[in-house]
């Protein structure tokens, strides 16, 4: 994640809050409309670990579109999550619709099962709903000794390579792999050039977009978040990530059952049940060496890369998710930064469950 992807910018106005508080908060709007305790935890702390992590665009700006969604009856406050066995080391998991961050961690957590079993844990999942950061399932699977993978489709919003109107979805792709002594590896990315959630921050916050995002309608350039909302998402690398999208949404929807290409509704749409698919998997770090030797391995390359001579311009070359965790080091300290039309927002929202929003933290208290 470059780092431009932090953390708002530019003019926007934005003040710092206590991450516990906003968890807190979290948890009693969507326990306000009847999502249990557990589940409610799962999901609040999912979109903080997008915060922590400065993807603000996966974040508590999630949290508003995720109650309204269970309020409208498109996504079950309690679902009844089923797994299926699919052979020694896989499984398929029936989210029957409920909410992604709670199926996506019900999935992993069959996967890591597997895994500790059999080596590794395949699990597919249908009848899902946006899970958040998929970083957040890899993070799971690490905490338990594993290599991790997530991905997920999504709602067409990105035109395909060559095309001008949405086909494909900004389909993300999560990698999680400890390490000994060095800090773990953490790959987390949309397919898209940009999270559409950074566009969705930028119109909420009255921000421009860096042309290179998106295009219009009419398939034209645009620097308008609403022209580009209204319009497609473009594919990172071209050819080469409209293709990875591509793909995602071929084992997330195709394999599982779940919806794929244009059946996809969005996110949005109040209406609509999604029918989203993920794929997560667990790997143990011994499988074909010690984990001992695994761990010594991986940190003897990641030592290596960032030992590697850096560019003109360039303090270090730093490997994937070393931006992220010094976000999550600093927000820890001293608040998560929000955007004051974001959480303008989120207490309008929390009042009208009757759940007060959180006071900023004050300047003079941060450490």
């Amino acid at each position: 994640m470059a780092p431009s992807a932090a953390r708002p910018a530019g003019g926007v106005e934005s003040r710092r809050y206590r991450h516990d508080e906003l968890f807190e908060y979290g948890c009693r709007v969507l326990e306000r409309i009847d999502v249990p305790r557990a589940h409610a935890r799962e999901v609040s702390a999912c979109l903080i670990k997008a915060e922590l992590r400065g993807v603000d665009s996966h974040g508590m700006v999630r949290l508003p579109v995720y109650a309204r969604r269970v309020q409208a009856g498109v996504v079950k406050a309690q679902p009844d999550i089923r797994v299926q066995p699919a052979g020694a080391a896989a499984a398929l998991v029936d989210g029957d619709n409920g909410l992604g961050p709670v199926v996506g961690a019900e999935a992993m957590r069959v996967a890591l099962d597997l895994a500790r079993t059999n080596g590794t844990g395949f699990v597919g999942v249908r009848h899902s709903n946006h899970f958040g950061p998929a970083a957040y399932y890899v993070e799971k699977a690490i905490s338990a000794g594993c290599i991790g993978l997530a991905i997920s489709n999504a709602p067409p919003n990105m035109a395909p390579f060559g095309g001008r109107t949405r086909f494909l979805g900004t389909n993300p792709v999560a990698v999680g792999i400890p390490a000994g002594q060095e800090a773990s590896l953490i790959f987390d990315a949309s397919t898209s050039v940009v999270a559409r959630g950074r566009i969705i921050v930028a119109a909420h916050t009255g921000e421009g977009i860096p042309d290179g995002w998106a295009i219009d309608p009419d398939g034209y350039p645009t620097t308008d978040p609403e022209r580009a909302l209204a319009g497609a998402m473009l594919p990172f690398g071209g050819p080469k990530g409209s293709a990875i999208s591509l793909i995602i949404d071929i084992l997330c929807g195709v394999l599982t059952g779940a919806a794929f290409g244009t059946r996809l509704n969005t996110l949005e749409d109040l209406t609509a049940v999604q029918n989203v698919g993920h794929v997560v998997a667990a790997v143990r770090t011994d499988l074909f060496v010690s984990d001992a030797e695994f761990r010594s391995r991986m940190d003897e390359i990641l030592r290596s890369l960032k030992a590697a001579p850096a560019a003109p311009g360039t303090r270090q070359v730093m490997a994937p998710g070393e931006i992220e965790r010094a976000n999550e080091a600093r927000a820890l300290t001293e608040g998560i930064a929000l955007a004051d039309a974001i959480a303008a927002q989120l207490t309008e929202f929390g009042n009208a469950l009757g759940v007060p929003f959180p006071s900023p933290v004050p300047v003079s208290a941060r450490s």
